[in-house]
């Protein structure tokens, strides 16, 4: 019998218009994840050519996620999956439970947020120290004025922040629930404000692949909430998003942006991953049909109401290749090429031969929308040996303009400029 693997090149899905061959399904999902092994002293990923990258902060346990506060400092969500309750034998569990571990990321949550602080400014964050600890699987992080936003991955918390402090020793506030366990398959949960500061927007991802424990686990999930500060209400925004994260404003249109991982065991060639944005109201398929009204016959009962206003995303990001970071961008250093492009952080995947992933993609924009192809920017995750030395997952803007990139499996932050 022959192994399964993609008929057609990852390039072919990207873009507006991705290929999209018939469903490949097999008895064994395909299995084929780089496993994990710390990058050897004085190696570092590959930059884009006319580009350079540096380590900018180290030493982390599983870093995630990346904030950066208006003074320059840089906050890093150093986090994993909480830990899951007994459950039944089931192949799909087990299958990846192996995924996870071969991977480098089943290990314990640090539940800490770290602050780093590169004063002198020569890229290298000189300082470090625990900014928040005692988090429940925090992840998103957002600021509004003198209130800082933590997504844990059951809740909202809010805290006061003072311009400069290294450390917040205040009690959180609860702002919100989010579902969480007792499944909690997609545990992490991003978090934006909205530019007024009266709305917080988060991301919380599917209990299942494709509804197989049942719709009735998936209320308020694969999907964008709306919290109102004012009411504490929570309503949805837009549904049918398997697993969103990366919530970004585009600097030019104001709309709200995000990144979805799309579902898997359809053979390596489904589904692309995508960034779109986000309409109030707005049904994007999952789990019923993707990209637009490709229906998922393993979805049961059928919902063709729902596949009729399945809205196609903007942007295919490739099959499997997990994208997980977004942020776009609005300084100056990269030249104005970059404008109000999005960076993607492609934690690499696991359901796809050959692999896909495992680098950071810059996609151009033209007035609000993707506009070409993308481009690598940061790669060499994978060793010549085949080890993952990284996987990229957050993507973030510090203050001088450099792109900066956490790095889950290396349990580093990269630098990446200009070169000089």
């Amino acid at each position: 019998m022959s192994r399964e693997e993609a008929t057609v090149p990852v390039e072919e899905g990207y873009g507006a218009n991705p290929t999209l061959p018939e469903p490949n399904q097999t008895l064994i999902p395909t299995i084929n994840i780089a496993p994990a092994s710390p990058w050897p002293e004085g190696t570092m990923p590959t930059p884009a050519p006319g580009f350079a990258v540096n380590e900018y902060a180290g030493d982390f346990d599983h870093p995630r996620w990346l904030h950066v506060l208006p003074n320059g400092d840089v906050l890093v969500a150093e986090t994993n999956r909480p830990p899951k309750p007994e459950e039944e034998f089931s192949l799909r569990g087990w299958i990846m439970g192996l995924v996870l571990t071969r991977a480098g990321a089943e290990v314990p949550s640090a539940n800490r947020i770290t602050l780093v602080r590169d004063a002198d400014g020569d890229g290298v964050a000189e300082t470090r120290s625990t900014f928040l600890e005692g988090l429940n699987s925090p992840f998103g992080m957002t600021l509004f004025e003198d209130t800082f936003y933590v997504a844990n991955t059951d809740a909202i918390v809010a805290f006061p922040y003072t311009d400069g402090a290294t450390k917040i020793d205040a009690p959180g506030e609860k702002i919100a629930d989010l579902p969480a366990g007792p499944i909690n398959q997609h545990w992490t949960k991003d978090v934006i404000a909205s530019q007024d500061g009266s709305k917080l927007y988060a991301t919380v991802g599917s209990n299942s692949n494709v509804g197989e424990n049942g719709m009735e686990a998936e209320e308020n999930r694969a999907a964008v909430l709306e919290i109102d500060l004012a009411t504490r209400q929570t309503r949805l925004f837009a549904s049918g998003l398997r697993n969103p994260n990366g919530l970004s404003w585009h600097p030019a249109t104001d709309e709200l942006w995000v990144v979805v991982n799309e579902r898997d065991e359809i053979g390596s060639d489904l589904v692309p991953d995508y960034m779109t944005s986000v309409r109030e109201g707005g049904f994007y398929g999952w789990p019923y049909s993707y990209f637009g009204q490709h229906v998922d016959d393993r979805a049961q009962p059928p919902r063709p109401d729902l596949v009729e206003k399945a809205i196609v995303p903007d942007y295919a990001l490739g099959a499997h290749t997990a994208s997980l970071g977004l942020t776009f961008y609005d300084a100056d250093l990269f030249g104005p090429q970059f404008a109000g492009g999005a960076f993607v952080g492609q934690h690499g995947s696991w359901n796809r031969r050959p692999r896909s992933g495992y680098k950071v993609i810059f996609v151009p924009f033209q007035n609000g929308r993707p506009s070409g192809p993308p481009q690598d920017i940061l790669t060499g995750f994978i060793s010549a040996d085949d080890k993952a030395l990284g996987r990229p997952v957050g993507v973030a803007i510090d203050r001088r303009g450099a792109l900066l990139v956490a790095d889950d499996v290396g349990n580093k932050v990269w630098r990446v400029v200009p070169a000089q």
